[in-house]
């Protein structure tokens, strides 16, 4: 065992505390019945994550216990394990809700796409420390692709496009590397353009796109990219234009396309997809300012958001806590990923800090998408709040992943 050169950042273990305790009192809100028994009882929700609790203090202290370094020196190993775990799911898996996702253990169910994350941050941070500045080259970084693109692939087969599409978190650490802003800038105008597609139609945006080619051509030589690719560009925009009408209908799963539908205003479906959405919607607007009181929210007891407990906990917060509940939960995850910030930005080591970038990221993209889609702003993709969502696999892979970061950083001055 490792002495620590630098001691644990005490302001993320009490966040993370905070986070996860709250958490529990609005999972115990949300599954309470009519008679309300011992805290720990494991025949209900909250006895079941109260005992995952538990073990994830445990799960802390073990991983605060190991040397920092062999989370490098076996990253490979991890990530193997995750592939292989993930690929065993087509074999041994339990199939709920139309997903392929779980291991089933007696009563336990593992998901092992949770941390797979792990593994994958692990992987992604060993690889581009180990090529230092190279991720530049095209080479390189097709292979830094093909690390994350593996499990995103394996997950989205299953089919769950949520947990597949929180790869993109892995993005902020390549971007943070050195990797090109012309990726993110690609990936987020192939996004819009899919989304105006879906609104105005394909003429339109095609209109919209040769417009601005246009008018990007006729700036100053020196501060506009060259003809050919600019044009090259607007063929690419105008062809994903066109193709979009196929890929949404083809591609994307019918609860899928009613999803956006519901999303763009051009679906009001309140009593069958849309339902959780929109109960949803009505609870947090019900709360107000502060909130009907802890276990009083109306909504809640009458348990009108399905498992609320689950992805759509944020509900709770709302219809019990009020905006002001709600404001301070959103705080607090924003003060978490600030100080992660800081934590990454300190590091001396370049695996740390390329690991300390993934955990923002992908707590991030769990973040903002959970809260959107609770508030009817993105699709309902089915990923949890993390510390807050109900489920052992997800608690202990949020954990485990900020813990190790924490144990990094801890040992920083000792690489």
């Amino acid at each position: 065992m490792a002495k620590s050169s630098a001691g644990f950042d005490w302001i993320s273990i009490l966040i993370y505390m905070v986070l996860v305790l709250f958490g529990w009192a609005n999972i115990y809100s949300a599954s309470l019945g009519g008679d309300s028994g011992s805290y720990f009882d494991l025949s209900q929700v909250y006895g079941k994550q109260a005992l995952w609790i538990i073990m994830s203090f445990v799960l802390v202290i073990i991983i605060l216990s190991i040397e920092a370094k062999f989370y490098q020196r076996f990253s490979s190993i991890f990530y193997i394990i995750s592939l292989l775990s993930l690929a065993g799911l087509y074999i041994f898996g339990t199939t709920i809700s139309g997903a392929t996702a779980w291991y089933s253990i007696g009563s336990v169910r593992i998901q092992p796409s949770e941390f797979a994350k792990i593994a994958t941050a692990l992987a992604l941070a060993k690889y581009v420390s180990d090529i230092q500045t190279n991720i530049t080259r095209f080479s390189n970084q097709f292979q830094a692709f093909i690390i994350i693109l593996l499990p995103a692939v394996l997950i989205l087969a299953q089919p769950d496009p949520g947990s597949a599409m929180v790869y993109s978190a892995f993005f902020f650490p390549l971007y943070r590397e050195g990797l090109s802003a012309v990726y993110l800038i690609i990936g987020l105008s192939a996004i819009v353009i899919f989304v105006l597609t879906l609104v105005v139609g394909p003429v339109w945006v095609s209109a919209g796109v040769v417009l601005a080619g246009i008018l990007l051509m006729l700036r100053k030589k020196k501060k506009r990219p060259g003809k050919i690719l600019i044009i090259s560009l607007i063929a690419m925009a105008i062809g994903l234009s066109f193709s979009v009408s196929y890929i949404f209908t083809n591609v994307f799963k019918q609860h899928h396309r009613d999803r956006f539908n519901i999303v763009l205003g051009k679906k009001v479906d309140s009593r069958g997809i849309g339902y959780n959405t929109n109960q949803s919607e009505i609870a947090i607007g019900s709360g107000g300012w502060f909130g009907k009181g802890w276990t009083q929210g109306t909504q809640t007891k009458g348990h009108f958001v399905p498992e609320q407990h689950t992805d759509y906990i944020f509900s709770t917060v709302g219809e019990e806590w009020g905006f002001v509940g709600s404001a301070m939960v959103i705080i607090l995850f924003m003060l978490l990923l600030l100080r992660l910030i800081v934590l990454a930005e300190r590091q001396k080591d370049q695996f740390h800090r390329i690991y300390g970038y993934s955990v923002i990221g992908i707590m991030f993209i769990h973040f903002m998408v959970n809260i959107g889609m609770v508030i009817g702003v993105f699709p309902t993709v089915g990923i949890p709040l993390p510390f807050f969502s109900y489920g052992g696999s997800g608690l202990w892979a949020f954990t485990i992943l900020l813990f190790i970061f924490i144990k990094l950083d801890a040992e920083r001055m000792s690489f």
